[in-house]
């Protein structure tokens, strides 16, 4: 068994898509029609046949509210590999992404958390 794909709730899938596919740099795998929404998954640029990310509308009451109680409460709702942080830090920080931890070291690893524009938080970690 392995993992395919994992939901990221997102207040709205078109400014989800952009900023996912154009700040981010992930690429769209699937893009299509599912009911009153869109089932739009991305992939890592580097791994095209990888885990995919669904981007998940968060129209029940529940994802809502789920969403909301980890955003309010600085929880990340997942995390991304990167090689360096403290270079994508300076990446993302000159596309106008908002931060609300800096690179920090912890053991091992170094990680940073920002603002995905669609009620998220997103830690990105660099593994030693």
């Amino acid at each position: 068994m392995k993992i395919i794909v994992t939901s990221v709730f997102v207040e709205d899938q078109d400014r989800a898509l952009e900023f996912y596919t154009k700040t981010l740099g992930f690429v769209k795998k699937h893009d299509e029609p599912a009911g009153a929404y869109r089932w739009i998954t991305l992939v890592s640029p580097d791994d095209q046949d990888g885990t995919e990310i669904l981007l998940e509308p968060n129209d029940h009451p529940a994802a809502k509210e789920y969403q909301k109680k980890l955003f309010a409460d600085g929880i990340p709702v997942t995390m991304f590999g990167v090689a360096d942080v403290h270079e994508e830090y300076q990446r993302l920080i000159k596309q106008g992404v908002k931060f609300t931890m800096e690179p920090s070291e912890m053991g091992k690893v170094t990680i940073a958390v920002f603002e995905d524009t669609c009620g998220n938080l997103i830690q990105i970690i660099e593994q030693k």
